[in-house]
């Protein structure tokens, strides 16, 4: 059944035993990480592909467009999947759950593409996000990292999330994108029900679906403004920049760059905001971890943000679809099969992770998917998300750098390892 019990897993054959837990449901989801690692953890060890029914629905699709998916959960198959796009593609698809044709289209932008459109249209936006072009703008995220932290110095604490965690994504997305300042809150919050949709505290006594498509009018409809003004009056932003590109003679439709806004969006403000939640209330439970830290953080910070990444896995799940018969640890899979890729149990594997439940800073080497798994659908903005975490970091370590963080309060979702709030503590500084 769903809701308050577990379905059955699928058996799998050859598995001592299958644990009777379903992963598609929002009961799962919703205990602690570590609670559900001991499923992820039996998985890995005795049925690294295993067949599940659909996941849990919330947002009314008929059933016979939510078919059943295959669960990969070992580190290495992870990324043999990310880089078999030829086996295992993108465009039939990336979210774990199932959702309207029309609503991915407006949101996934070239996550959900296969190539060649995929890399015409991730080419003509990566220039703004290689290391090179990151490191350019290093000194503003610095600046920005600085007075967050400085302003939230004299109130003593709060919830972590609003006071410093969500500012640097936003600030930094929206002057990369060219967002003013006045629309940069309802943007974010607009962004953050696209994601949220899957615990009630969203959408409280109105339909998912309906809440889903407001907070996606919201976005598309300022990123079509934003183009069309663009268009007339272009600047130094990468709105400018994707209005008067082109591929292959033609140049990207508003539909096409609204789609792309929504997606980073999505993907620039939560993943690098929960990290920032997930690695203080880290370093605040495993105080050697702290003091290490904060005894050289200009030689640590670097392998430290790894061990963030890897230990809050930010974004949980993504799907592919196979295009062509394929066999995985001895399972048959047909082509046009859902493979759901499972991050946070991957980060997890202790095949790949020498005690990957202990919080080790120094850890090395340390080739975590936190970013995803290698391949074409890499995360265009991980070199961006470093550089914000060691800024951040670094600025919490000089300025306030005795902050306590209290146990989180976390989004009840498959896809995004999300913290709500977070209550943090530490002494006011003038």
């Amino acid at each position: 059944m769903r809701g308050g019990e577990y379905s059955r897993l699928v058996a799998v054959p050859g598995a001592s035993q299958t644990p009777e837990v379903d992963l598609g449901s929002l009961d799962f989801w919703g205990q602690p990480a570590q609670e559900r690692d001991r499923y992820f953890a039996q998985l890995r060890r005795d049925a690294p592909v295993s067949r599940h029914e659909a996941p849990e629905d919330i947002l009314g699709m008929p059933d016979q467009a939510r078919p059943g998916y295959w669960a990969v959960v070992r580190y290495e198959d992870v990324r043999r999947i990310s880089r078999d796009p030829e086996s295992f593609c993108s465009g039939e698809g990336t979210q774990f759950a199932d959702a309207p044709p029309e609503f991915l289209e407006a949101s996934m932008s070239f996550l959900a593409m296969d190539a060649p459109r995929h890399s015409k249209l991730r080419g003509l936006v990566s220039s703004a996000f290689t290391p090179r072009q990151v490191a350019r703008i290093e000194e503003g995220i610095r600046a920005n990292a600085r007075l967050i932290v400085e302003e939230a110095a004299p109130t003593g604490g709060g919830d972590f999330v609003q006071l410093v965690a969500k500012r640097l994504p936003l600030i930094t997305i929206s002057d990369m994108i060219g967002v003013p300042a006045a629309d940069r809150e309802r943007v974010v919050a607009a962004a953050d029900l696209l994601v949220t949709t899957s615990d009630p505290e969203a959408f409280g006594d109105r339909p998912p679906i309906e809440v889903l498509g407001e907070a996606l009018w919201t976005l598309t409809e300022f990123a079509t403004e934003l183009a069309s003004y663009r268009e007339q009056h272009p600047g130094e932003d990468l709105m400018s920049g994707l209005v008067h590109a082109e591929i292959d003679g033609e140049r990207l439709t508003h539909a096409e760059i609204a789609a792309f806004f929504v997606l980073l969006s999505v993907a620039g403000n939560d993943t690098t905001r929960h990290t920032t939640s997930h690695a203080l209330r880290a370093l605040s439970v495993h105080r050697d971890q702290r003091a290490l830290l904060q005894d050289d953080p200009e030689q640590r910070l670097g392998t430290a943000v790894e061990e963030f990444v890897r230990w809050a896995s930010p974004v949980l799940t993504f799907r592919r679809t196979t295009t062509r018969p394929v066999e995985l640890h001895g399972q048959q899979l047909a082509a046009g099969e859902k493979v759901v890729l499972f991050y946070h149990s991957a980060n997890r594997d202790e095949q790949a992770f020498s005690d990957p439940w202990r919080f080790d800073i120094a850890r090395e080497p340390n080739r975590h998917v936190g970013f995803g798994g290698g391949g074409p659908h890499y995360c265009l903005g991980a070199s961006l998300a470093r550089t914000q975490l060691r800024s951040i970091f670094g600025e919490l370590n000089r300025v306030i750098p005795d902050i306590e963080a209290d146990e989180p309060e976390l989004l009840r979702s498959a896809f995004i390892h999300g913290v709500k709030r977070m209550n943090c503590t530490f002494r006011p500084r003038a």
